[in-house]
């Protein structure tokens, strides 16, 4: 730092003080100018009842009766409030004016700098009590041409997901109303030689289903299956063991294949495919094939049942049907 900055701030460092000198002595003087006007108030408010009292206590000595005492004493107050007392009262008041003027002069005088020292304004009077006005963010537009399908939108996921139920409702009623379709089923009972049968069924009817109501139809003509009961028959449909919970629509959905033909075809018009013609209707839809377990129990070391195995879902049987040229 040069010498000439350190003058500089020494110099400035003096004015600040006798700045703060300057004001200490005009806040002593408006203390002091406080203090005497109140004792000039108090001074001249007693002044006039001091000299009535003086001037009473003078005219009443000796021996005076009541009434006198007490005419003198408003003699006295009249021509104190009417005469000399009325002219003091009056320099008295416009002295305690003055005083009053002079100590306001200087308390705004005193205000408006501090007032100045802490902020520029240009706002007096009332306006000092309003609040500050704050002012509203604006919010900042969007760029139409910039790419958000990214990022999470409400009102997208909730079209999305109403759009899912929708179309969930709609597959739904669409399955009821095909599952009520009626299709022929084309099967035989088979006990060594082929009994062919038609049924209607709806597409959503089981397996379990079908069997009832076959057997109900076969014991008019088969003695050993009126002791029989659903769980006691099979459903073989292209050489596969078909469990009974499933339903026709479920094969006609996935358009299932067997092992010789499509599991999903119903209505076969061919025959029981015999050992002579294995080769030749290969891949054919076949009528599908009633039989008691207790006997594929006991034959099934014998063609056909020698073939027969179970469905297993999602696996290809159409390349077996090669094997069928071995027969």
């Amino acid at each position: 730092m040069s010498k000439a900055d350190a003058g500089r701030l020494i110099h400035i460092a003096k004015k600040r003080e006798r700045a703060k000198e300057a004001i200490e002595q005009q806040r002593k003087k408006i203390e002091e100018e406080k203090y005497n006007l109140k004792s000039d108030i108090h001074t001249k408010f007693t002044a006039n009842y001091d000299a009535v009292d003086e001037s009473h206590k003078a005219n009443t000595v000796g021996l005076v009766t009541l009434d006198e005492m007490r005419e003198k004493q408003k003699d006295l107050e009249t021509r104190y409030s009417f005469g000399t007392g009325e002219s003091s009262s009056g320099t008295a008041v416009k002295e305690e004016e003055g005083l009053m003027e002079e100590f306001k002069t200087n308390q705004a005088s005193e205000s408006l700098g501090q007032l100045q020292k802490r902020v520029l304004s240009f706002e007096f009077g009332d306006d000092e009590d309003e609040e500050p006005v704050v002012p509203q963010k604006k919010r900042l537009g969007m760029d139409p041409t910039v790419e958000t399908s990214f990022l999470p939108d409400r009102d997208r996921e909730k079209e999305v997901e109403k759009m899912k139920e929708d179309l969930a409702k709609e597959w739904k009623a669409l399955q009821e109303k095909e599952k009520n379709e009626e299709i022929n089923v084309a099967y035989a009972y088979w006990d060594g030689s082929s009994h062919r049968k038609d049924l209607k069924m709806k597409k959503g009817n089981t397996i379990s289903q079908f069997l009832a109501r076959a057997l109900e139809i076969l014991k008019r003509e088969f003695s050993e299956l009126r002791p029989a009961v659903p769980e006691s028959l099979m459903f073989v449909k292209e050489d596969l063991i078909i469990p009974h919970f499933y339903t026709f629509q479920d094969f006609i959905v996935t358009r299932a294949m067997g092992k010789t033909g499509p599991l999903y075809e119903f209505d076969a018009a061919g025959e029981i495919r015999l050992r002579q013609d294995a080769a030749i209707d290969c891949g054919e839809s076949h009528p599908a094939k009633v039989v008691l377990r207790s006997w594929y129990e006991k034959n099934k070391h014998i063609y056909p049942a020698s073939r027969w195995e179970a469905f297993i879902p999602n696996k290809e049987y159409r390349r077996t049907i090669d094997d069928l040229t071995t027969i």
